[in-house]
């Protein structure tokens, strides 16, 4: 069984890895002099699905939650017990924040040196297209129903009869649940950049408020409750709904 102090150091650290490349792509393709400028919605839609597979698959021995939405979604569907909920959540935060930190790191120079430093912080954190906080809420309630429905529907794969493992969609581990970021990122994600995780929005948002980042514009405090609070109902409506169906857990 998996201690508290394991489940912080797991989410921990994939968190980390989960904004260090999700955060990582969106700069490459923003940042004036880098080798990706330019590479399109799609890229960043891949990499932050790609990010996932690896931030989950690290963060596995303590379920791979990496999302707030996803732990409170699992405690209120009954396979995360209440009282670690704190747990996940803080290491999320801290997870997220740290690998956006990492994330400037690795693109110091090009921070330094593109063409227009007022426009970064959507490297870090969302931002709707057309501001209008119910209906951007709404947007981050749905996305995020569409994932953590996903995850409590399609649990990991179990034995059988006579011992032959039950895979169904768990045959692809972690890199189904990409392929469910990478969709929704297609088909959901043009209204707000799908934050579709709190800590994957405030744990970077806070990095770029307390980053040395030249010529920064402003870290949008008045918007960030959307992706905090969107993907948080979204995830429990999944997770009502869930139990309301005949759904073994």
């Amino acid at each position: 069984m998996t201690s508290l102090g394991e489940v912080f150091l797991w989410e921990l650290l994939g968190t980390a890895v989960l904004t260090l490349m999700g955060c990582g792509v969106v700069a490459n393709v923003t940042l004036s002099r880098s080798l990706g400028v330019g590479g399109g919605w799609l890229l960043v839609n891949f990499g932050w699905g790609f990010a996932v597979f690896a931030g989950a698959s690290i963060a596995e021995p303590a379920g791979a939650h990496i999302n707030p939405a996803v732990t409170i979604g699992m405690a209120i569907y009954g396979d995360t017990p209440w009282s670690q909920v704190p747990v996940y959540i803080i290491a999320q935060i801290i997870g997220a924040t740290l690998g956006a930190v990492l994330c400037w790191a690795a693109y110091k120079l090009q921070f330094d040196t593109t063409e227009a430093p007022a426009d970064t912080r959507g490297i870090f954190c969302t931002g709707p297209t057309v501001p209008n906080a119910p209906w951007n809420l709404v947007t981050e309630i749905i996305g995020t129903f569409v994932l953590v429905f996903w995850i409590i529907t399609n649990p990991p794969a179990s034995p059988g009869d006579g011992g032959v493992p039950d895979f169904g969609n768990a045959a692809l581990g972690y890199a189904a649940v990409a392929f469910i970021v990478i969709g929704i990122g297609n088909s959901l994600g043009g209204p707000t950049g799908y934050a579709i995780n709190p800590a994957r929005d405030l744990g970077p948002r806070i990095a770029y408020a307390i980053l040395p980042i030249r010529g920064k514009g402003s870290a949008e405090w008045g918007y960030s409750w959307v992706p905090i609070a969107g993907p948080i109902i979204g995830g429990a409506l999944a997770a009502l709904l869930a139990l309301a169906l005949p759904i073994s857990s």
